[in-house]
């Protein structure tokens, strides 16, 4: 089937949830992928940061492989071998202790929503359920993330939603401590917010928090489902601010393309979990696990975390060179390959413009491009992404 077939199939029988472009993928190769009529793209969305490694990696695809003709699925009421290993990895590469297995973002953020609250009841009292979140934030889509998303237009439809939530702005530290309760048991934020614009925490800001936290009888939790496992240039976006979390989410880029997600938290925390208070059926179970140690020691064994710092080096420059000649972009922000340029018009006839041309990008807030590119990226490819985003600004001049 080709595009046009494909996608009055998708409208006829896929609910609309997403404003999906009208074209399908049907094949990927490392940062290139294939639509069903056989046009070629360079793909700087990467499957929103979960193409760690690109498309269809060989040592993923190959773990992959070897474990389906192994064992594809079994209970948690049992030890899982790749589970323990990929646990195993996540701890030692975090400093953190303990790890608790799902299968999305949503999930991981909802796993530690539950686990700060059951903790916070167990240690100081029944009174301390409050987390506190930042405006512009994105949490997930189940009904308790997306009430921790501090963007209004996330919640319209939905009410009544759970209660225990406040808003602060983001890297305001006295909005923050204006905020805590007798009843705040933790707060909630990304190092670098993905979906809110690419927007990074101040280096003090960070250290703040901890201390307000370690003060006031509160848990830290960072998310990292967008920002983790290398998108910075260091395994977690929290290690550039030398502030460790008491809670940490990862999903996305775990198992280099498998649905996959985790929640990792220190001992003592941890411990709030008993068999009865938290489970999923499929998480941590023997495939994503298997694709996950293989993503985890791909990242590590080929030198990944040199690789994002030295192109995306390279890839800010070529942008701060674009921004010379083109006064519509307004800022270039980011950290290693979470870049985001905010421009001075809508975005999507740039976006359009380059998927015409090859070039897979994102726009969120209207106005602002997102480069979510495979960590593997060259600087040749992105020497292509900067050429075809050179036409389409030239187009809107």
């Amino acid at each position: 089937m080709n595009n046009n077939e494909l996608v009055l199939e998708g409208k006829k029988y896929v609910m609309n949830t997403y404003g999906r472009l009208p074209m399908a993928l049907v094949k990927g190769e490392g940062s290139w992928v294939w639509d069903a009529d056989g046009k070629k793209y360079l793909d700087f969305v990467g499957g929103l940061a979960v193409n760690s490694l690109g498309h269809c990696h060989p040592k993923v695809a190959e773990a992959i492989s070897q474990q389906s003709k192994k064992l594809l699925h079994c209970s948690n009421l049992y030890w899982i071998e790749p589970q323990i290993e990929l646990a195993k990895i996540l701890v030692e590469q975090s400093g953190l202790d303990k790890v608790f297995f799902c299968n999305s973002g949503a999930e991981a953020n909802e796993s530690a929503i539950k686990l700060a609250r059951k903790y916070a009841k167990t240690k100081w009292g029944d009174e301390k359920y409050e987390i506190i979140t930042m405006k512009q934030s994105f949490h997930g889509r189940t009904l308790a993330t997306l009430t921790a998303t501090g963007q209004d237009k996330f919640h319209k439809g939905f009410a009544p939603l759970p209660q225990g939530f406040k808003y602060v702005p983001f890297n305001d530290i006295e909005a923050f401590k204006d905020a805590i309760t007798p009843n705040t048991c933790a707060v909630l934020l990304e190092p670098v917010q993905g979906e809110g614009g690419v927007y990074e925490a101040e280096y003090e800001y960070l250290r703040k928090v901890k201390q307000v936290c370690e003060d006031n009888d509160m848990l830290l939790i960072f998310d990292e489902v967008q920002c983790g496992l290398g998108r910075t240039g260091k395994w977690f976006a929290y290690e550039h601010y030398g502030v460790m979390p008491h809670i940490l989410s990862l999903a996305k880029a775990l198992a280099g393309g498998v649905a996959i997600g985790a929640m990792l938290a220190q001992e003592e925390v941890a411990s709030g979990f008993q068999p009865g208070d938290h489970a999923s059926t499929f998480g941590g179970n023997p495939l994503a696990c298997a694709a996950g140690v293989a993503a985890m020691t791909a990242i590590e064994k080929e030198n990944i975390l040199d690789n994002v710092n030295k192109v995306s080096s390279y890839f800010k420059e070529q942008l701060m060179v674009l921004q010379e000649e083109f006064k519509m972009i307004e800022d270039i922000r980011g950290k290693g390959l979470i870049i985001g340029v905010e421009l001075g018009q809508d975005a999507g006839n740039i976006v359009d413009y380059c998927k015409d041309q090859g070039l897979l990008i994102n726009c969120i807030g209207g106005k602002i491009l997102r480069f979510l590119p495979p960590l593997n990226t060259t600087t040749n490819q992105v020497d292509i992404c900067i050429n075809i985003l050179k036409q389409a600004l030239s187009k809107e001049v």
